[in-house]
Order: structure tokens, then sequence, then C-alpha cells
């Protein structure tokens, strides 16, 4: 008789079984929330601080690289100016080589002011990740 009965839980015995094990899931759960959005907050920092030095180091080798082209533009529009003086005035060539690199300067920075745009400063991976952690929590719970 005992072993039927050790074998055979009553269907009173196995609810209670069933509401601790849920119980048990539901505190576990309120234990990994916290420490789930810990994690998260981690990696958001990391991927900042990832991506801020990695913006950090394009701006120097942008900078550098800048000033280096600079000088060397200078050189060729002076260049421009001299070849064009041989065929015209010398202040009408400066003027059209002037008025030449300065179109040419606007058009690369609107070029440039559309690679800075705000889609590009999200911390993607923590967002796409905090969006698995919402539908498994929600997932759970329904």
């Amino acid at each position: 008789m005992s072993n039927t009965m050790g074998s055979d839980p009553t269907p009173s015995s196995q609810r209670l079984e069933d509401d601790q094990s849920i119980g048990g899931l539901l505190k576990q759960l309120g234990r990994e929330i916290p420490s789930l959005f810990t994690k998260e907050l981690a990696l958001l920092k990391a991927e900042a601080k990832d991506s801020v030095r990695a913006t950090k180091a394009g701006i120097a080798a942008v900078s550098a690289g800048g000033a280096v082209m600079m000088a060397g533009l200078v050189i060729l529009l002076l260049a421009a100016v001299y070849l064009l003086s041989e065929v015209m005035v010398p202040w009408l060539a400066a003027a059209i080589v002037g008025i030449a690199a300065m179109v040419i300067g606007m058009m690369m920075v609107k070029a440039g002011q559309k690679k800075f745009d705000a889609d590009s400063l999200k911390p993607q991976h923590t967002l796409d990740s905090l969006q698995k952690d919402k539908n498994a929590i929600g997932g759970r719970m329904s």
C-alpha cells in the first residue's frame, strides 16, 4: 500500500507541487530580471565606449590626413592659378580657381553631412538584445 502511495501522488498533492514550481519560477524570474538588466546596461556601456573609442581614432586620422591634404591642395590650387595666369589676367585666374575650389568643397561637405545621421549613433546590439529579452519575458509571463 505504501508502494502505491509513494509512486502515485494524489491530485491535490500534484496541484501543490505545480503551484510551488510556478511560484519558484516566478521568484527565480524576479531575482534574475535585475541581473539581466545589469548585464544589458554593462553591454550598453561597453558598446558606447567602443563607439566613442572608434570615433576618436577616426577623428584623429581624418584630422591628420586632412591637414596634409590641405597643404597639398593649396599648392595645387596655386599651380592652377599660375597656369591660368598664362592665358588671362592673374586676378581673374585666382578668382576662377578659388570659386571652383569652394564649389567642390561645398559638395564634399554636403556629402559628408549625410554620413552623420542619428541611426549610426544608436547602440544597435543593445537595442536588439533588449528586444529579445522583452519578447522572452513576455512569452514566459503569458
